[in-house]
């Protein structure tokens, strides 16, 4: 259901082609032929763009629809029971991900996507993913890529939960985004837009708000990043990589052919 629970076609844009980011997203990691290119740029898609905190996807819904962000950010938001609303945030998508593949082969998602900044979102129809799984296999794995992927971020997040302390785990998830916004083509020279408050780390780290303030704090006395507003300069970035201990492995940015 799109935000505010409006129709998606109101406000909809309809383009051929997926998004070129996405493609880069996925010539990073393999090769693709003519024939893949030609394929993927013939599906056709509708954008939409979403405010902050607005609901792109909502938990328990049944989509017909799976969406990748081609601007801004968007989450994976839990609101648990009985907990007076406490949220956590178990993912988050950057320009070229594929947010809700999952839901393509499930009956339903659990988890709400919403969007941090302003956000743009392609949706692609489920019918023309099932063409791609049906006719062609070598996409069909690169869509299987993806979500393999995603699951390797959600692993690497519970490791650096259980394995670094709140400076160290902040700088983790800094250099996680920073190195998957270079990737696309979004963030360079150690610069990057980060549209995510204090509450939204704390979502994500599992710490309070003065927890996050205090590290985002100790980073700054180390001289290891700027942050002004959504701007962030990371200026140490071998120090910063040494205290997260981040290795970018799990991100699978080696070309190879599957």
């Amino acid at each position: 259901m799109a935000a505010d629970n409006q129709p998606l076609d109101d406000a909809a844009v309809w383009k051929m082609a997926l998004s070129e980011y996405f493609i880069r997203y996925l010539q990073l990691r393999d090769e693709l032929s003519a024939h893949d290119l030609t394929k993927l740029r013939s599906i056709p898609t509708k954008t939409r763009s979403f405010e902050n905190g607005q609901t792109i996807i909502a938990a328990g819904e049944e989509p017909e629809e799976s969406c990748l962000v081609l601007r801004g950010m968007a989450g994976r938001l839990h609101v648990l029971p009985g907990r007076a609303g406490q949220r956590v945030i178990s993912a988050l998508h950057v320009p070229g991900d594929f947010m809700d593949l999952h839901g393509f082969v499930l009956s339903k998602v659990e988890e709400s996507i919403v969007a941090f900044g302003t956000t743009e979102v392609e949706f692609v129809d489920h019918a023309h993913l099932d063409d791609v799984t049906k006719n062609h296999p070598h996409l069909t794995r690169l869509l299987w890529m993806t979500t393999a992927i995603d699951a390797a971020i959600h692993r690497q997040w519970l490791v650096a939960a259980n394995a670094l302390r709140s400076s160290a785990h902040l700088a983790h998830l800094l250099c996680e985004i920073y190195t998957r916004l270079a990737a696309v083509g979004v963030a360079r020279d150690h610069r990057m837009t980060l549209p995510l408050l204090q509450r939204e780390l704390a979502c994500i780290l599992g710490y309070s708000s003065i927890h996050i303030n205090r590290a985002v704090r100790d980073l700054r006395d180390r001289k290891l990043l700027r942050w002004s507003g959504t701007e962030v300069e990371l200026l140490d970035w071998p120090e910063l990589v040494r205290l997260a201990r981040f290795d970018p492995g799990y991100l699978d940015l080696e070309r190879k052919r599957r």
